[in-house]
């Protein structure tokens, strides 16, 4: 007679388990396969894409000491570990600007929800290079609660001198509601 617990009935058990094992690892598998399904379902991925932006000849001199502490003072330094990128968000514009003041070197530009639901959390990811390709900084703001159908102008404070931005990139991620 043959116990089913144990497999080939010698008494070790080790057919019984192993048969659970790969059971059990294809109900696991098959979670996580479900899983990730419905992360795609949503829209969402972990990795950020970026888009290439151009400095151009913005100019401009660099922020005194005064203007460089008030600058880094406003400009958030902490992005989420939630956010991800969405298909409801769309970088719809972006470029370089150096402003007087404070301000001083900023990517302005536009994120669209071209959803229908609000996003509750949206950032938006700055990194500067020099000419050589290495990276200066990266920087980011931050907007809650963007309606469906709606749109925010963003203003990312680049806290290197503008005469030492040769590129940047930019990326949009999200946190749905």
């Amino acid at each position: 007679m043959v116990d089913r617990d144990r497999g080939d009935g010698d008494g070790s058990g080790a057919s019984g388990r192993s048969r659970r094992a790969t059971r059990r690892g294809v109900l696991v598998s098959l979670g996580a396969g479900a899983t990730a399904a419905l992360a795609g379902c949503t829209g969402a991925s972990d990795d950020p894409t970026y888009e290439e932006g151009e400095v151009g000849t913005a100019g401009g001199d660099p922020r005194n000491a005064s203007e460089m502490s008030a600058a880094a003072a406003l400009a958030p330094s902490g992005t989420n570990g939630a956010a991800s990128s969405l298909d409801a968000l769309s970088l719809e514009g972006h470029e370089f600007v150096v402003q007087s003041g404070y301000k001083g070197a900023t990517v302005r530009g536009t994120v669209a929800n071209v959803s229908e639901r609000t996003v509750s959390y949206v950032e938006v990811r700055v990194r500067a290079y020099d000419a050589d390709g290495a990276m200066l900084g990266r920087y980011l703001a931050t907007a809650g609660d963007l309606a469906g159908g709606t749109e925010w102008g963003f203003e990312v404070l680049v806290l290197t001198s503008p005469a030492d931005v040769a590129t940047y990139d930019v990326a949009v991620l999200g946190v749905p509601e």
